[in-house]
């Protein structure tokens, strides 16, 4: 399907597909585009800059691992490139803020994590 190691894999990247049928944007990895049916599609490496569509804080943690972050923001972001993606997020981001991602590992797991882009401003 694809070699590149996006977070879900264990690498700090962000994956997202390109429908080769219809051209459709897709952050779920899938082996036909729901869109057209078309099994024709490429995995890229995305940005990780994007615009926040949501943010929302976590009080109550779902495990002893993130309990230590607790609160915590979390973040809907449209991606650059199309899609839109959830993550972490730093304290004070507010719906429309540009964001690039960085990675941060919680336990055994890593996560992204969005941040204000100071480049965009």
């Amino acid at each position: 399907m694809s070699d590149i190691l996006d977070w879900t894999r264990g690498g700090r990247s962000l994956a997202y597909q390109l429908c080769g049928g219809c051209g459709a944007v897709r952050y779920f990895r899938r082996d036909f585009c729901p869109a057209c049916g078309s099994e024709a599609s490429e995995t890229r490496e995305a940005s990780g800059q994007g615009t926040v569509y949501a943010v929302t804080t976590v009080v109550r943690a779902p495990s002893p691992e993130w309990k230590a972050l607790a609160p915590y923001g979390i973040a809907l972001v449209d991606a650059r490139e199309g899609f839109r993606f959830m993550a972490h997020a730093e304290e004070g981001l507010r719906i429309g803020d540009a964001v690039s991602t960085s990675f941060r590992e919680v336990g055994d797991a890593l996560v992204p994590l969005v941040q204000a882009d100071r480049t965009s401003r």
